[in-house]
Parts: C-alpha cells; structure tokens; sequence
C-alpha cells in the first residue's frame, strides 16, 4: 500500500491547449490484478484527499469493508494540481527552476481525467470494474465514463453532479476571495495564503454539514457564555487542520476546476452528455447535502440510460458521503450483486 509515481515522459496538453512537461501523477494500490483483469475498482479522489483511499475512506475501502484488496485490484490517483505526489502549484517549472505557484496551468476536470487515462494505460487496464467517486471525485468519474464508455463496466457517482451549480461555484468565489485578500497569496512562497486559505476551509464547512449537524455537535451547555463559543473553536480547529496539510494555490486551481465542470460543454448539452454514458450506473444522493442538493443527483439517474438512485439520510449534510459508509456499502453490495446475476443470465441465456 505505499505510494507509486508514474512520470509521462511527453507533453501533456490541457484541454485550454496550455501544455505541462514533466507531469508526475502519484497514486496507491491494493491487491493485485487476477488473470482476467477483471477485478479493477477506480477510485476518483475529492477537493483535498490524496490517493491513499483506505485512509480517508474506510468502512467502504479497507481490509474487511465491501472493497478489499483480497478481492479486488483497487487504485486510487492523486489528481494533477494536488500536491500529494501529483504535478502541482507546489511543483518546480523546468523553465524557471522555480515553483509554478500562480503561473500554474489552469485545469479542467477533463484534464484529470486525462490524466486518469494515462495512467490506466501505462498500468495496462483495459476494463475498470466499478469507478467511484465522491463530490468532484464524482465528478470525473461522469467524465470519465463520458469519454471511455467502453472503459467503464459500473460506474458508482456520489454526491455529485452534471455541472457545477451557481450556488457552489459561489460558495467557491467566497473562498478564492478570502485566499486572495491574504497578501502573502502573491508571495510566490510555499506557506503563501495560509491565513486566507483558513477562513475558506471556514466557509466550505458551512456548506458540507447542516444548520441540524452544527446545532448538535457545537451547542454551548451554559446559558451564560459571552463568547469563546464551541462552534467558533471548532471553525478555527478546522481551518487550521486543513492549512497543516493542504496549500492555497492546490486549493484555488481546484476549486476552478470544480467550478468549470459540465459534462455538457461541447457536446450539445448535459442530458445528451451523460446519455453517452454504457457503464452500469448507481447513483446515490445525501438526503441533507446543501451542496450537492439530492435533484442533482435525480438529473444524474434520469439521464443515464439504466440508472439507478438511490437516497441515503445523514445528519452529516454533504460530507454523509464519507461518514455513511455502511448505507452506502449496503446500496452498492446490492447494486453489483445485481448487476453480476444479469451479466450470468446473459450469458446463460441460450443465443436465438
């Protein structure tokens, strides 16, 4: 389970034509591929993960949860612009011998995708069993299953959409504003952002759990209390977790990225999009996601031929995608138990 790194020794070019060379993706795997190659699960990482999935997703991915390594060949990518290993702001530019920083490509969930495919091939996967992902993990997992249909045998999207929403692309903008109104941003050092990148893990917090989550895990016991409130500790708690392990500059190119999602763009809109898609899809919604709100999702089912939805409740909001893995582990055990009795009774089934 440690870490891999896969070097593309040519150009790779952005889907804004922008070019990159040098382009290092880290990734991790567990288990090993069976003789068929028929064992494949994907795993599409969100906003600020890395690639070791059994770490920030266990109940769902571990050595005894529904995707194990005795069974399964599992991958999980450190996306380009995350510096967890990946090609990043962070990382040193050839022409200048010094860190990209802001002069960093501007990237595009296709590009991750991309870069999903490269590395795919370079390990010779020809089929993918079941790709996953979560929020904008989700997001090119859609992508990818748009671009390699044929890839792609079930496709699990969670708490995501077809194209990123006014309301989450706002949410996005109030965190790139607090990033940039901190000056050392446009210091062109490693620690640039920091305090501005505090309060946007602030704000993004807000949208991933509920009015219900906050008044119940942060509410004072004291009628008395002034000040020093228990939900403003825990708002610097995590503001301040997040800068210890992420930096400003991954986290505003992501966040463009996000913001520039749409399946639809360049191929006659969403619904026609995600028509495209051959892969076996479940679809599963948070009941109390503010961010990814469940008719998203619904779009999602309706327009991928043979979709299924499903609904999960959480007190969590957006993050019950990463809390509730035993809903979700229940729904997707279901989901590929079916669709394994139908792929046998086809082939059972006597040719006319």
């Amino acid at each position: 389970m440690s870490i891999h790194k896969f070097n593309y020794n040519k150009t790779f070019r952005f889907e804004n034509g922008k070019r990159l060379k040098g382009l290092q993706i880290a990734y991790h795997t567990y288990g090993r591929l069976n003789t068929r190659k028929d064992n494949v699960v994907w795993v599409c990482h969100a906003l600020t993960a890395n690639s070791d999935v059994f770490d920030w997703w266990p109940g769902l991915f571990g050595e005894k949860d529904l995707f194990n390594p005795q069974e399964h060949f599992i991958i999980c990518a450190n996306i380009i612009g995350s510096h967890y290993g990946s090609t990043s702001p962070l990382s040193i530019d050839p022409s200048t011998d010094q860190p990209y920083y802001l002069s960093f490509p501007q990237f595009s969930i296709r590009d991750l995708v991309a870069a999903h495919e490269l590395l795919a091939q370079e390990l010779g996967i020809g089929k993918i069993k079941v790709l996953i992902g979560g929020s904008l993990g989700g997001q090119q997992a859609m992508e990818w299953a748009i671009s390699h249909p044929d890839r792609i045998e079930s496709l699990i999207l969670l708490a995501t959409n077809a194209q990123h929403s006014p309301w989450g692309i706002a949410f996005n903008e109030s965190q790139r504003l607090a990033i940039s109104a901190d000056r050392t941003f446009f210091a062109n050092k490693a620690d640039g952002g920091a305090k501005g990148l505090k309060v946007a893990r602030s704000i993004a917090l807000l949208s991933y759990r509920t009015y219900e989550t906050y008044g119940a895990t942060q509410l004072e016991n004291s009628d008395e209390k002034v000040d020093d409130y228990r939900a403003s500790s825990y708002q610097n708690y995590q503001g301040e977790k997040l800068v210890k392990r992420f930096n400003a500059y991954s986290y505003w190119f992501l966040s463009k990225a996000m913001d520039a999602h749409n399946v639809g763009r360049g191929r006659n809109g969403a619904q026609q999009a995600l028509q495209t898609i051959r892969a076996k899809t479940l679809v599963i919604g948070v009941s109390s996601d503010l961010l990814f709100p469940l008719d998203e999702q619904q779009f999602l089912a309706k327009h991928i031929r043979n979709a299924k939805f499903a609904a999960i409740n959480s007190f969590y909001g957006h993050d019950g995608f990463l809390i509730e893995t035993k809903q979700i582990s229940k729904e997707i055990a279901a989901f590929l138990k079916e669709n394994h009795s139908n792929r046998l009774n086809e082939i059972l089934q006597p040719h006319s």
